[in-house]
């Protein structure tokens, strides 16, 4: 993320800039439907549904949190290198229309508007991992408390002017703490409380639909180019194009390698190993794709990529239930890319620091480690005790019998495929069924 601070005191307002922000943001929001399809095609026919909704209702909690306070928690003027906080941001009602922000070319509320998609992707990252067997109102209540205690503090540590890692010199263009570890951390601190799915390890789970994993991750890569690119906020000094080209250089490398990994390890090569290498290249670029070189990148995305494919399978090692693979996949990717700063960190990007293969020794790398696991301890902790006071209070998991009959029907009252040939899937019609059908219907229905 560009640095929260004045670049020039006589800047004025850029219409390309705000126009090139404005589609960024819009590139982002489609990445949360993205990231809807991407764990909807992973998961059983029965829970195809919930885990769409699990991310579309992030979009609606997180947009009116961040408007009433988000925004001013994770932005405002700095309280203890902890916390942000400005009356001017509260309902984004001090805000004026071409007020920009901080020395930059873009009015404030066009950098409001492009974070608020980074803070509705970020918990919506989570579900995944708890695919099957959360009840969906205690999943929109800990989205909730999860963004208000854990990402406001956690973006305003590592982007907010004043925020300690910030302040630091933590590298984190567009997400690998902030993001990836943060979301990462919180579903592994969730799943070791709410436990495993029934049937783990021992029923067959594949996906039900790899094209639907195929158009999520395809979204997804698409809509990447905004949350990495748009992340210099339009400056124009070559960093943003850098991290564009090394956002698709790293994607390319990791689905190789994990492809190569997949068939030494397992003699195949997968849809859905493909599909996860570039995801594992989106996150491990994220972090470090503007102070790399493209060849950089390679490095990065290659590693990544053969890493997350390894790291994906510790959960049936260690007998922890990550049902999509997001601390495979998001922690370790998130992981990888922020500390490879360490090492391959050019001088010549988006600042002057210089990683140890570029003669800048190991400096840069031990700040690397103070942000990605401050980050990450913070957010296992504070997010498994949201869950654990959810769980204890209303509930975290749906029962046994509905996990089993399938969570879709049970918290949506629908289904995703309607095999009846009745047309919608929807547990209710819109108007009453003739007896014949009503009782054909119930002939189906047992």
């Amino acid at each position: 993320m560009a640095p929260a601070i004045t670049l020039a005191a006589d800047a004025t307002l850029s219409a390309a800039n705000t126009g090139f922000m404005l589609i960024c943001s819009a590139l982002v929001m489609l990445m949360t439907p993205g990231l809807a399809f991407f764990y909807g095609g992973m998961v059983r026919v029965k829970s195809t549904l919930n885990m769409l909704m699990m991310s579309f209702i992030s979009l609606g909690i997180v947009t009116i949190l961040w408007v009433l306070y988000g925004f001013s928690m994770a932005f405002g003027t700095d309280s203890g290198s902890i916390i942000g906080w400005s009356s001017d941001y509260v309902g984004l009602s001090g805000i004026g229309l071409t007020q920009l922000w901080d020395g930059y070319t873009i009015p404030i509320y066009v950098f409001a508007v492009f974070q608020l998609m980074f803070a509705i992707i970020t918990p919506a990252l989570i579900s995944g991992a708890l695919a099957d067997r959360v009840k969906f109102s205690a999943w929109a209540l800990f989205v909730a408390l999860w963004a208000t205690v854990v990402y406001f503090p956690v973006a305003h540590w590592v982007w907010g002017a004043g925020g300690w890692a910030f302040e630091l010199g933590v590298i984190d263009f567009a997400g690998g703490t902030a993001v990836h570890i943060n979301a990462g951390a919180a579903a592994l601190g969730v799943i070791l409380v709410i436990g495993k799915r029934v049937g783990f390890k021992k029923d067959p789970m594949r996906p039900h639909s790899l094209p639907l994993v195929m158009l999520g991750a395809g979204l997804l890569w698409f809509g990447w180019f905004g949350f990495n690119a748009g992340s210099w906020l339009g400056n124009d000094d070559g960093v943003g194009a850098l991290m564009f080209i090394n956002t698709q250089v790293a994607t390319a490398a990791a689905v190789l390698a994990w492809l190569a990994y997949e068939k030494i390890r397992h003699g195949a090569f997968t849809t859905l190993g493909a599909a996860s290498g570039a995801v594992a290249g989106l996150v491990a670029i994220t972090p470090s794709g503007g102070a790399v070189s493209p060849l950089g990148a390679i490095a990065v995305g290659a590693i990544a990529g053969v890493l997350c494919a390894m790291a994906v399978g510790l959960k049936y090692k260690f007998g922890y239930d990550d049902s999509l693979d997001v601390v495979g996949v998001h922690l370790v990717g998130g992981v990888v890319g922020s500390l490879l700063i360490g090492f391959f960190a050019t001088g010549g990007g988006q600042s002057d620091v210089a990683g140890l293969f570029y003669g800048g020794g190991l400096d840069q790398f031990w700040k690397q480690c103070a942000g990605v696991f401050a980050v990450l301890g913070y957010s296992l902790v504070a997010s498994a005790v949201l869950a654990f006071l959810i769980d204890k209070t209303l509930g975290m998991r749906v029962s046994e019998d509905d996990e089993v009959a399938g969570i879709d029907q049970a918290e949506h009252a629908e289904t995703a495929y309607d095999f009846s040939g009745g047309g919608g899937g929807s547990a209710f019609s819109a108007a009453p069924a003739a007896p014949a059908q009503e009782a054909k219907a119930k002939k189906v229905d047992a």
